[in-house]
């Protein structure tokens, strides 16, 4: 019997397994708050997708399990906090979390707020994680120590005694995550300080397994590298060549091209392709439905891995996202009375989405001049209001006193907040009878929704009665 196909097998089988790690702890200060962690899906959409959630009891007290087959990174945001560090198979570990200090009002209504950053410390059989925290310690120390002569000097010799301290502080070990971190942190401060073209630095992702692909060190010094790479490589040399080639779906073109100017084998090349087609598609320099046929292409899907085309397949998700004619995720939330409510219940008529904030000033005005728009389009329009979660008293006396119309959705978690991408309030959509959405901006009630509809409604009604008369 050929034992070879068999042992192929059980190591495949034991490469998929995963492991069950425990994260437990009491801190008394976060009794009751449940926080939720989240890892991404890949270096190009970057959607988050969550993992797991830590909910302390009364007494302050977790304890949860999450089953991971490699070494994981992960995040939450929590408060003022973004907490991060890297989850690995097997182990029970204790995460120590900072004070609890909650956003204050100005920080909820700042579009621009920027959480306090950190590791956390871990406890427990786990060195990983302390490890990445001294070393990011002593870097930063290092680099705001010489912040002059590196970077207006760019000064070779401080350079290089930096990074003779960094290795002698950090001596070559076994662990490749930190090993990879540490080289790509490196890389990535020479290629600042002496201002490396990416052409000639691209080259340090080519021998980084896609297992780290999703480490912070790799999706930094990735993005560094390749943001907004096509739209400058089409201004240079021969750069007609590559519009060209995206015109006409030439998949082979532009994976040649990117596999020799940055020097990437075969699948980091598709990567990095990827990351300058995501980059392309919002630039406004190529045309968009090209990026789409290029990367939903028969000829794309046979060049390249499971993990590149699981890649791609999210980076399209991204792409199409709230575009014109795609679906719309259906909104089910208590409204303002407590009941339940979902967003496709009625489907006789369009409907007008309004993501709100009850406390601020501009998002009451705007609230209450819908009352105009559905005195002058109620025949065709259903306003759906879905709420950020302030004060539901004072909330509900504004609205029942200023006699708001629609369905008005309380948004208590920010599930939809986060899951439309809302950024500012108000913000507007337009979702037609089957959920779909109309408009690529759709304007908010004071800027001029009514016209907007209106003169599409005209457009509609003039297709629909000369679509008869054939």
């Amino acid at each position: 019997m050929n034992k070879l196909p068999v042992l192929i097998i059980i190591f495949i089988l034991i490469s998929k397994l995963s492991f069950s790690t425990v994260l437990e702890g009491q801190n008394k200060n976060y009794a009751g708050e449940k926080i939720t962690f989240y890892t991404y899906s890949d270096p190009v959409a970057k959607t988050e997708q969550e993992l797991f959630s830590i909910q302390f009891n009364s007494d302050g007290k977790f304890k949860t399990e999450v089953e991971v087959n490699k070494t994981t990174f992960v995040f939450c945001e929590f408060g003022i906090y973004r907490g991060e560090f890297f989850l690995e198979p097997g182990k029970t570990i204790q995460p120590v979390f900072p004070p609890l200090q909650k956003k204050s009002f100005a920080d909820q209504k700042n579009p621009f707020f920027e959480p306090v950053l950190f590791w956390f410390r871990i406890q427990g059989d786990e060195e990983l994680n302390q490890k990445i925290i001294d070393f990011e310690a002593r870097f930063n120390q290092l680099t705001n120590q010489y912040f002059n002569p590196l970077y207006f000097k760019q000064s070779r010799e401080i350079y290089d005694s930096i990074v003779y301290v960094l290795n002698n502080n950090f001596p070559k070990s076994n662990n490749s995550v930190f090993e990879t971190h540490k080289k790509l942190k490196i890389k990535f401060l020479e290629s600042e300080v002496f201002r490396h073209s990416p052409e000639d630095d691209a080259s340090a992702l080519a021998p980084v397994s896609e297992e780290f692909w999703l480490h912070p060190a790799f999706m930094s010094y990735f993005e560094r590298i390749f943001t907004n790479r096509l739209s400058f490589d089409s201004k240079a040399e021969n750069g007609n060549e590559i519009k060209k080639a995206v015109a006409q779906t030439n998949v082979n073109y532009l994976l040649d091209f990117t596999e020799k100017k940055y020097k990437l084998p075969g699948e980091t090349a598709r990567l990095a392709l990827l990351k300058m087609l995501h980059d392309a598609f919002y630039s406004g320099e190529f045309p968009k439905t090209a990026i789409l046929n290029i990367l939903t292409s028969e000829q794309w899907k046979k060049t390249g891995d499971a993990t590149i085309n699981q890649y791609t397949l999210n980076v399209i998700e991204k792409l199409t996202f709230l575009s014109p004619g795609s679906k719309a995720p259906v909104i089910c939330l208590k409204n303002i009375d407590g009941h339940r409510q979902c967003s496709d219940e009625n489907r006789e008529k369009f409907k007008y989405l309004v993501f709100a904030d009850a406390e601020m000033v501009v998002c009451r005005e705007h609230l209450k001049y819908l009352t105009k728009i559905k005195e002058q389009l109620q025949q065709h329009l259903e306003m759906i209001l879905v709420m950020r979660k302030t004060d539901i008293i004072e909330m509900k006396m504004f609205l029942d006193k200023n006699q708001i119309p629609g369905i008005q959705l309380v948004d208590e978690n920010g599930e939809f907040i986060r899951k439309y991408n809302i950024k500012a309030f108000p913000s507007s959509f337009l979702l037609d009878k089957n959920h779909r959405v109309v408009f690529e901006n759709t304007k908010a009630p004071l800027d001029g929704f009514e016209q907007q509809f209106a003169s599409f409604l005209q457009n509609e009604l003039f297709k629909s009665q000369r679509n008869q008369s054939r």
